[in-house]
């Protein structure tokens, strides 16, 4: 015997969210057998994002300057930080992210972006379910290929 549940009643977004937090129904097939509930936690659709956003050609890096100071110590201490540079706000059924990225020169920065914004849609809408109501990128650098090995500076110390 199917349980269905009942949808609850539509509750208002908070003021400022930019996801509905009102759940309409249920998310699994009319003839599933167990009931129950699943529960994704934020930082898990921020993770995703986040990997999603690093396969994009073009995308050096996410994360402001600091942001981007402490992942290269965690990188070296092999614990790299997949949510650097990702905020996500998640509702019941939607999600919104804000991605701070670092493109690769002479990457088109524009097509960068798009692609960073449709990449993060899609991976969060098929891994896990959430539709997707905005994906905004911001883009605070370039990285210019040679800047992170040009030791040309002298050494005061010897």
């Amino acid at each position: 015997m199917a349980i269905e549940e009942q949808p609850a009643a539509p509750t208002a977004a908070p003021q400022g969210s930019r996801v509905d937090r009102a759940f309409t129904g249920s998310r699994t097939p009319a003839d599933a057998q167990a009931a129950g509930k699943t529960t994704i936690a934020d930082s898990v659709v921020a993770k995703v994002a986040g990997i999603a956003a690093r396969e994009v050609a073009g995308v050096h890096a996410l994360g402001g300057g600091g942001a981007r100071a402490f992942g290269a110590i965690r990188d070296a201490i092999n614990a790299t930080d997949l949510t650097q540079g990702v905020k996500v706000e998640v509702g019941e059924t939607q999600a919104a992210a804000d991605l701070t990225i670092v493109v690769e020169y002479p990457a088109p920065i524009q097509e960068v972006a798009d692609q960073v914004r449709a990449r993060v849609a899609g991976a969060i809408s098929r891994l896990v379910g959430l539709e997707v109501v905005e994906v905004n990128v911001d883009v605070n650098d370039i990285h210019i290929p040679g800047d992170d090995d040009d030791d040309s500076t002298p050494s005061r110390v010897s």
